[in-house]
């Protein structure tokens, strides 16, 4: 997000200056060496209706780095796994009835369609799918995602916000059957450099391993910012820092500003990344409905970009507070090693190359 400011607003004719706290750039999309394998710390894929995105390309003159393939969603459900993701794959459905099955199939389809988010924007998400689908697929297909990605926050979603998802995924199909997502020659890199490049042509700068201490605010402006114990002086400064650090690195706003800041609540994410030496499955999504596993689902991302190396992503959602997310490392790597072979019970101990977590 910082990137993308700063490349508007360099390509708008100011100069602007990045001060990253890491050592690169990109925040959530950097990559990271994984034993000799550069990879991103966080999965990230595009999807054709990503039409913003594509436009950015084309100004980075990165079109011809974009590869389209044609991907499979799965979903592991009562031990066993299913194919997902398309009306056949619906029908075929075990352990859900037929008119659940029509109402969940409606439900994505009118999503597709619909453009207007405003009139959902203050919709309780749960509510709203329930009306639509009913409790027999909620409880099914849609009950645990929400659980083990929201935790005690599920009823105080916005439903623009799953119509959002719901969308972008499914005009990301060429047909009913058939889906096509993205990804960039070169990984998330490729367009990070790129941005970087362009910023620095056009007068930009980047200060890295440079974390911002405070936005130094006086007599209600903004003078600048405190960084490594100095006084830089701005007359402008923009935040993309996540929301919760904010009070923290700008005690002098406005009490009520403040108040809202803190009052927004956050969901953290410990991002498990899995170096295999064969396929999980076929597919690059994989949704999961398993008592045993507390993960909505999981990304085999090499069924996306091809590697020398099968990569598979497991997100573990929750809140930053909850006592979960003070786990040490090896708690959640044990529970992925355990996971994916109950999913596919041919992987042995010596199929896990290296098993890396960021949070």
């Amino acid at each position: 997000m910082g990137l993308a400011v700063a490349y508007q607003l360099a390509r708008d004719g100011h100069q602007p200056i990045v001060f990253e706290a890491d050592d690169r750039v990109g925040g959530m999309t950097a990559a990271f060496d994984f034993s000799g394998l550069s990879i991103e710390r966080y999965y990230h894929f595009h999807c054709i209706s990503d039409h913003a995105f594509l436009k950015v390309l084309d100004e980075l003159a990165l079109a011809d780095k974009m590869r389209w393939i044609e991907t499979k969603m799965g979903y592991w459900y009562q031990g066993r796994l299913q194919a997902w993701g398309n009306p056949v794959a619906l029908l075929k459905f075990q352990g859900l009835g037929l008119v659940a099955k029509f109402r969940y199939g409606l439900h994505a389809f009118l999503c597709t369609k619909r453009k207007n988010w405003a009139p959902l924007d203050h919709v309780e998400a749960v509510s709203w799918i329930k009306r639509w689908v009913g409790n027999e697929a909620y409880e099914v297909l849609w009950r645990r995602l929400f659980d083990y990605k929201f935790y005690d926050y599920t009823d105080n979603l916005s439903a623009a916000w799953i119509w959002s998802r719901i969308r972008r995924i499914g005009r990301s199909r060429y047909n009913l059957f058939r889906e096509k997502l993205g990804y960039l020659e070169g990984g998330s890199g490729t367009l990070l450099q790129a941005m970087r490049a362009d910023i620095e042509t056009s007068g930009g700068e980047f200060r890295l391993k440079s974390p911002v201490a405070k936005v130094v605010i006086e007599q209600g402006r903004v003078r600048g910012l405190e960084v490594a114990g100095q006084i830089e002086a701005f007359d402008k400064v923009i935040s993309t820092i996540p929301l919760p650090y904010v009070p923290l690195l700008m005690p002098d706003l406005p009490s009520d500003i403040l108040q809202r800041f803190q009052a927004v609540k956050n969901i953290a994410v410990v991002c498990v990344i899995v170096k295999l030496r064969k396929a999980l499955t076929g597919n690059f999504w994989l949704n999961t409905n398993d008592p045993e596993m507390d993960i909505p689902g999981l990304v085999e991302y090499t069924n996306l970009r091809p590697l020398d190396q099968h990569i598979v992503y497991v997100p573990f959602y929750m809140p930053g507070e909850h006592p979960k997310f003070a786990e040490p490392d090896q708690a959640f790597l044990d529970k992925v090693r355990r996971y994916l072979k109950k999913i596919n019970p041919a992987l042995a101990d010596d199929d896990f190359i290296e098993l890396r977590a960021s949070r």
